[in-house]
């Protein structure tokens, strides 16, 4: 009964080794198609586990690890599943990697709730699998009839496969305070992370989103923090025109997309994997990444009244932020 769903899912968890490993190697930190980039698409949204991926990506080599860890754990917990060998054990492993997987990504998808659904699917796999064992078709049949194992059954049915020594009223209440729960985490992160559930949906992972803070000018230099927290993670947003504007929206000041992609790489200061950098026509801004931009902002006297920088991409969708001058608010 278990078989399909265990080579489906032990596949799913398998795979993800065999694609950064053995069809190319998404180990390596310098590489453009390094994994440890997409985990930090995952912070701007990510639900109760943010503390634990902005530490990993302010620290590339701990991130190193825990992506190489992750690697060999998905690795084994598929493979575990394929073969039926300690099922059980390998459904906790599916059921943990999952839920770090919703709690993580589970804000993106770009046509549908794809992440999401890959999060939640796999916490009721793993719930499942953990209910049902590995059944006949599996290494743990075979090894039950082992005397060492034979002689220790209700140690093994919790580890592999087997009848688990509950009884069936037991198993009942379990299964069905199970459906209960899975319900509400189904229920509780759909809405969370799109809407749906009441109220209308919500898609993070369409529309590019910036939030600029901190501008200041000062002397010939104008600076400024942006952080990129929605949008496509497998597309940068591109700015092409940065302006300085005064309380009536005039432009005072302006660089424009060829500027703006000759700036020198010392111009971004990046706190995380992601980086803000120039671009062929522009500023390229990955999701998740955050920087301190500075740009020279040659003024021949600074206006009074207030001012606020005012950064546009491609799309022509823009963000502000209101500057504070030298010496002053």
């Amino acid at each position: 009964m278990a078989l399909p769903l265990r080579l489906v899912v032990g596949w799913t968890y398998f795979s993800a080794f065999w694609r950064r490993l053995v069809l190319e190697n998404k180990l390596i930190p310098d590489d453009p198609g390094y994994i440890g980039v997409k985990f930090n698409h995952f912070l701007p949204n990510a639900l109760g586990i943010k503390p634990v991926i902005e530490y990993l990506v302010t620290h590339p080599s701990e991130l190193w690890w825990f992506m190489v860890a992750f690697t060999i754990i998905e690795f084994l917990v598929g493979l575990m599943l394929m073969l039926g060998l300690l099922t059980r054990l390998a459904s906790v492993g599916v059921f943990c990697l999952a839920l770090g997987i919703l709690l993580g990504s589970g804000w993106l998808g770009t046509t549908c709730l794809d992440e999401w659904q890959i999060g939640i699917l796999g916490m009721c796999a793993g719930l499942l699998l953990f209910l049902t064992g590995g059944g006949s078709c599996s290494l743990d049949g075979r090894l039950s009839k082992l005397p060492c194992c034979a002689r220790r059954s209700s140690l093994f049915a919790w580890v592999g496969s087997g009848p688990l020594p509950l009884g069936y009223g037991r198993m009942a209440r379990v299964s069905i305070w199970g459906a209960v729960f899975m319900m509400l985490v189904t229920l509780g992160t759909n809405q969370f992370f799109h809407g749906g559930v009441w109220g209308p949906l919500h898609n993070k992972s369409v529309k590019p989103l910036l939030e600029v803070s901190g501008a200041s000018l000062s002397g010939q230099e104008l600076r400024f923090n942006v952080f990129r927290t929605e949008g496509v993670d497998t597309y940068g947003s591109f700015l092409v025109r940065i302006r300085l504007t005064d309380g009536q929206g005039n432009t005072l000041w302006k660089m424009e997309a060829d500027q703006l992609s000759a700036l020198p790489p010392s111009a971004m200061e990046n706190a995380y994997l992601a980086k803000v950098k120039p671009g062929a026509f522009g500023l390229v801004v990955p999701l998740g990444a955050r920087a301190g931009v500075t740009l020279p902002a040659a003024l021949s006297a600074v206006p009074e009244g207030p001012l606020s920088v005012v950064l546009t991409d491609v799309s022509g969708k823009e963000w502000s932020a209101p500057v504070r001058k030298a010496g002053g608010v």
